[in-house]
């Protein structure tokens, strides 16, 4: 039986890790920021050292993506520096470790999906902080799997999914980019994966998202549609809403990995299951829909 400890399992896509390892008889270890800062190279040395686990599976980061901009230093001491104590405590234990990155290290100017040897040029704070990370994972010569993911939404945590149903049950109509395109991920899909990463053998950088693509204009119309609601979604570009951050105009993430691929189910399947647990449509409409 594996042993395997979660750190940011607090979060929304820890919360699914922790579940997803559980109910494959896993031995976890869930530490949320309160019993695991992982900012703190000793703290997070002596985790691991006590429980010996086989693998860790880091969900913990700085995910504030405009917050990141005013704060760059604050999120790069938790998504770079945090990673590197990570790498080095799994590296000297001989622990597997897998980390969760994500689609912002690319610049979205692309017009086919990246994989994973494409080229990486951040254009945020955020993504620069993630892109540090990757590289002090790989430098630390240790047993590591850096999966990449993109558009995550479930339960646990804020996520563009349940605001779209927020502002459909609140608002008549509502303004969504068209212009930015990329593979939603639900966490219920990403989390097994993540655990079944832990126990495989394949070292270096993967890309894990949900399938086929789509506008979040797309995903927001078909949130609205499936959950019934009358609200109308109206297309607008992103010039229209400015943000701090920019956002990658493509995201749409590929595998050049073959048989090692990571392959998730299509984003509507995700859509569908999230609306399912969370109780906005139920099981028997979630089979017709995807019939």
């Amino acid at each position: 039986m594996a042993k395997l400890l979660v750190s940011g399992a607090s979060g929304m896509l820890g919360q699914a890790v922790v579940a997803a390892a559980e109910k494959s008889s896993d031995q976890t270890l869930a530490l949320g920021h309160g019993e695991l800062d992982i900012t703190d190279a000793a703290a997070v040395s002596a985790a691991i050292e006590q429980f010996e686990p086989d693998a860790v599976i880091n969900c913990a980061a700085w995910t504030d993506v405009d917050g990141a901009e005013a704060e760059e230093a604050a999120a790069n001491e938790i998504n770079g520096g945090g990673a590197a104590n990570l790498a080095a405590a799994c590296t000297r234990s001989g622990v597997r470790l897998v980390h969760v990155s994500t689609d912002y290290v690319f610049d979205g100017s692309a017009t086919e999906p990246y994989v994973e040897s494409d080229s990486v040029s951040p254009q945020s704070a955020y993504g620069r902080s993630k892109l540090a990370g990757e590289a002090a994972i790989e430098a630390g010569g240790g047993d590591y799997a850096i999966v990449r993911t993109a558009w995550l939404f479930g339960a646990g945590g804020p996520n563009f999914v349940d605001t779209m149903l927020r502002l459909g049950a609140e608002r008549e109509q509502i303004e969504v980019v068209t212009d930015q395109i990329g593979c939603p991920t639900w966490t219920g899909h990403l989390a097994p994966a993540l655990v079944a990463c832990a126990a495989a053998d394949g070292t270096g950088i993967f890309h894990a998202v949900g399938g086929g693509r789509c506008s979040w204009f797309d995903l927001a119309s078909e949130t609205i549609s499936l959950a019934g609601l009358d609200c109308k979604v109206e297309p607008t570009t992103t010039e229209s809403f400015p943000r701090p951050a920019p956002r990658p105009a493509f995201s749409v993430l590929g595998s050049e990995r073959g048989d090692e691929a990571i392959v998730l189910p299509d984003w509507h399947d995700g859509l569908r299951g999230h609306l399912v647990a969370a109780g906005v449509i139920d099981s028997a409409a979630n089979a017709a829909q995807g019939a």
